[in-house]
């Protein structure tokens, strides 16, 4: 599997993120989707990751710096068809060792709360992430989860 910094340009890359935004319009309500589309991931203070095998996309994540100590994880995501190779575990564990070297003292993430994204709460918890309040500009809204790590 090779993770590389990804520019946003491929056709793969589009239609997994169309997909990640679909599936999380379908799971929870418009205001409390926090996916971000392609034009806000292209920002400057956000850092995109894919996953490949060979020519086929096996996921991406990002990291989004919200101050000179604080990374936030954004739009991990792994294709219905691909999941359980580990591609999440090893974007999440990629963008965790980045974080450690921008000399980030926090790792935080939001998430939804509805029982589709238990695999996701499983997978950050085994990775120290634990559950926190707000961070940054989110807000107390009982569809979402914020879970932190410290680092």
């Amino acid at each position: 599997m090779n993770i590389e910094i990804d520019d946003l340009s491929r056709p793969a890359i589009h239609a997994l993120l169309n997909e990640h935004l679909q599936s999380m319009h379908a799971l929870s309500p418009p205001e409390s989707v926090h996916a971000l589309d392609l034009d806000k991931l292209r920002q400057p203070d956000i850092t995109f990751w894919s996953a490949w095998e060979g020519p086929l996309l096996l996921g991406c994540g990002a990291l989004k710096e919200l101050d000179q100590k604080h990374g936030e994880i954004k739009s991990m995501r792994t294709p219905n068809t691909d999941r359980r190779r580990g591609a999440g575990r090893a974007i999440l564990a990629h963008i965790i060792e980045i974080a450690k070297s921008r000399a980030y003292e926090r790792l935080s993430l939001e998430t939804g709360s509805m029982d589709a994204f238990t695999p996701a709460h499983k997978l950050y918890e085994s990775f120290g992430f634990t559950r926190c309040g707000p961070f940054g500009e989110y807000l107390e809204d009982p569809n979402s989860v914020f879970m932190t790590r410290h680092l």
